[in-house]
């Protein structure tokens, strides 16, 4: 009999057991990112474009006015969106990092812990896109959809939407007339410059249908009540000053939260709130304590809403070597150029090959046609130190770095930046080999930087030294032949089916190969 009554016991423990295991009602996690894109949504007041489910989403939660990430390129922000951590202080801050090295010792990427707490963790496309390591998908993440976990078990997901990385498809359904946006200040307004604006909207337009599906399969499952929704971008827009640089434009990010029972819809948050802030709310959320304190915060935290500053910092980019440190209150932004001897424009084969507006500009910066607050991004070297009035300036065309009415703000924001370096991010600095002191010709030869390069290709090791800073990049012809290039494509038709344009050595090389076959 006691035998019997034991076994009972011992099933009856089973069966609770069970119970609590498949009965846990933890809130699951869906983390939203698209790529490449500044808060240009109608939520957010951009003129011309057409979001409702972004902006559905932002009735049905809080919408953050002042949220940034901690640098303006993928794989960096991305590293540090992964950990907590700002990139610098994981030594994940290189972009397209050839040498990569593990976290430091007790930094965890966040899809590990929530799967050391019993989540299912999912990456629900390919791009992990991390430089630290492990670095790949299997190694990060459990599965590729929320729905391989157990019954009951809740679940991490994240997924990316990456139409806006200059994929830049016309939307047959509404496009955009170009006299309907509104450019910044420091863009020419071209029938050129206005079309490839309002292109780049008209692919937010579809991917806001893709964001659109994703919470509808969440709600149809059943999982909309009791799952922490977060939309972002990974980092600012693909466009001039934009990312790769820690103006607004590259730094600045659409972010919503969307909780439940937790957050009350249709809130505006003015808090000044960074991309790293959203691991500490969802592990809170989670009840799960980070191994090492993170540098991020929880998002409904007292320290989030007094918060004064956010800090952000720019180092290699693809090929391209250059450093920025910059630190931005609710009304002031400085920019610390840890390489003003280069230009802002030096080569970069991606934004060659992918901006058409590099090439308008380009051109008309050569030809005198640009206004001083235009032709300053061109100029063939950097101030050390750029400081922007925002409350004047939301654009930041006027360095007022060395007007002596905000000496006071100057040293100030200069103090609070050197000891978030110093004692938070624990700052490498620029080292000597970076530089590249010494190692190219002081003057381009001849023709473009990409043709130098590709011709020299096996006398330099351009993984360690970068490409040549050499600006201008392109003589004045080459530039009117990239933005002949680029026009049918800037300009086509709404159902069009053409292909970008290669305008760069590489991609004129792969067309011809292709063309071979």
């Amino acid at each position: 009999m006691k035998f019997v009554l034991s076994l009972l016991l011992v099933f009856a423990i089973g069966v609770v057991d069970a119970a609590s295991a498949f009965a846990d009602d933890r809130p699951n996690v869906l983390w939203i990112t698209i790529e490449d894109w500044s808060p240009d949504l109608s939520c957010y007041g951009t003129k011309g474009i057409h979001t409702p489910n972004v902006d559905k989403l932002a009735s049905e939660g809080i919408r953050y006015e002042r949220a940034f990430t901690t640098s303006p390129v993928c794989s960096t922000s991305r590293s540090a969106m992964m950990t907590g951590f700002h990139q610098n202080f994981i030594g994940a801050n290189q972009h397209r990092e050839y040498d990569k090295q593990p976290l430091p010792h007790g930094i965890r990427p966040i899809p590990h812990l929530f799967a050391d707490a019993g989540y299912f963790t999912a990456l629900m496309t390919y791009k992990t896109d991390c430089n630290f390591l492990p670095d790949q998908k299997g190694e990060l993440f459990d599965g590729t959809d929320w729905k391989q976990r157990a019954d009951g078990q809740p679940f991490f997901a994240r997924i990316t939407f990456g139409g806006t990385h200059r994929q830049w498809k016309r939307d047959p359904q509404r496009p955009i007339a170009i006299e309907d946006v509104e450019l910044p200040p420091y863009y020419p307004d071209t029938l050129f410059v206005r079309r490839d604006w309002a292109n780049g909207l008209e692919q937010m337009q579809l991917v806001d249908r893709e964001v659109g599906e994703i919470l509808k399969r969440l709600s149809e499952e059943g999982l909309a009540d009791n799952t922490i929704v977060f939309f972002i971008g990974d980092h600012g827009r693909c466009h001039i000053r934009g990312k790769q640089f820690l103006y607004d434009g590259g730094i600045r990010i659409p972010m919503i939260m969307r909780w439940p029972g937790k957050i009350s819809p249709g809130e505006v948050s003015d808090d000044m709130v960074m991309s790293i802030d959203i691991c500490a709310t969802i592990l809170e959320a989670a009840g799960i304590d980070a191994p090492v304190p993170l540098h991020g915060k929880n998002l409904l935290s007292e320290e989030v809403r007094n918060r004064q500053y956010v800090f952000a910092a720019r180092d290699k980019m693809d090929e391209t070597h250059d450093a920025m440190r910059a630190i931005r209150s609710s009304d002031f932004k400085l920019i610390h150029n840890l390489m003003p001897d280069r230009a802002y424009c030096q080569y970069n084969q991606y934004k060659e090959g992918a901006y058409p507006v590099l090439a308008e500009m380009n051109v008309m910066h050569m030809r005198g046609e640009l206004t001083p607050e235009q032709a300053a991004f061109f100029a063939p070297s950097k101030p050390e130190l750029e400081l922007y009035d925002l409350r004047t300036d939301p654009h930041e065309v006027h360095n007022v770095a060395d007007d002596p009415k905000y000496a006071n703000v100057r040293e100030e924001m200069l103090r609070e930046l050197k000891r978030w370096r110093r004692e938070v991010i624990q700052d490498k600095g620029v080292s000597d080999e970076f530089r590249a002191l010494d190692v190219y010709p002081e003057m381009l030869p001849a023709g473009s930087v990409d043709e130098w390069v590709h011709a020299n290709a096996d006398k330099y090791d351009y993984e360690k030294f970068g490409w040549p800073s050499w600006y201008p990049t392109r003589t004045l012809e080459q530039w009117e032949s990239a933005r002949k290039a680029w026009e049918p494509w800037v300009f086509r038709d709404v159902d069009s089916k053409m292909q970008r344009p290669g305008v760069t050595i590489r991609s004129q090389q792969r067309n011809l190969k292709k063309k071979k076959k």
